[in-house]
């Protein structure tokens, strides 16, 4: 049995319909039941249904938000961040200014972005919360996050626009198809680097780990542990690299990935 399964989000957790289906609920409560532990790992932020469902997920584990940025522990409140420099966020916002990007600023529960555009407008019903059109004198926390919301095309340009010192990732959502989030954090953060620290906590070594995905964002998370799982929706290279391939997102391929896991190790 794996003792410790990590789930992507957009495109692993959540499909077309916007939110996790039953099939996934009822496969992490078996999981839960036979003493396994889940981390929800994701680039979004713990607020609005993304917090609720990492909590559903398992109230007891750790959960990895910000693309690894942040982590946090439902059942103690307790979290653990990465902040980036004032500096470091200036230079990301003046880089979207110059290329008309939506920029959206992060700390670990909270987000503001510059501008009620289209793409803004519709991330912000993606997360399920209001558009927060604010300066980010108003964000409630240290930034853990800046992220520049593109059109597919732009992806290229955005991720090679972070300054130096920093760490840059692209990922999509079924929900808004030619889109990309790309986000900027401190250097050497990733979901692998935080999947490392809940594995730590737990005793448990990489190679007794499960991580569910299907975009880039998620590769070198898929690479690095014991059993690497590719949605059935996955990107080609993600595919390649994983040891075990699933059904798409839509066919519950995530909660058949849970279910598999109590029979390997």
């Amino acid at each position: 049995m794996v003792p410790l399964i990590c789930l992507d989000v957009d495109g692993t957790l959540v499909g077309s319909s916007g939110s996790p289906s039953q099939e996934l609920w009822d496969a992490a409560e078996r999981a839960r039941a036979r003493g396994q532990r889940l981390t929800l790992c994701t680039a979004r932020l713990a607020a609005g249904p993304t917090r609720d469902w990492a909590e559903r997920l398992d109230p007891e584990g750790w959960h990895i938000f910000h693309t690894g940025a942040a982590r946090w522990k439902p059942a103690s409140g307790e979290v653990r961040t990465e902040a980036l420099s004032e500096e470091v966020v200036a230079a990301c916002a003046a880089a979207a200014a110059a290329h008309g990007w939506v920029f959206e600023t992060y700390s670990w529960d909270d987000y503001v972005v510059d501008q009620a555009a289209p793409l803004a407008k519709a991330h912000a019903a993606l997360l399920g919360l209001p558009l927060p059109v604010r300066p980010r004198s108003e964000l409630d926390g240290e930034v853990v996050r800046v992220q520049y919301v593109v059109d597919a095309s732009d992806t290229a340009a955005a991720l090679a626009a972070a300054p130096s010192g920093t760490s840059s990732s692209a990922a999509t959502s079924p929900v808004m198809p030619g889109v990309s989030f790309v986000s900027v954090t401190v250097e050497g953060i990733s979901k692998t680097a935080a999947i490392r620290h809940v594995a730590d906590d737990l005793g448990v070594p990489l190679s007794d780990v499960m991580m569910v995905g299907d975009g880039h964002n998620d590769l070198e998370a898929i690479a690095a542990v014991g059993w690497g799982v590719a949605m059935g929706n996955a990107e080609p290279e993600v595919i390649a690299a994983a040891r075990l391939l699933v059904g798409d997102v839509d066919a519950h391929g995530a909660a058949d990935a849970i279910d598999a896991s109590a029979g390997l190790g």
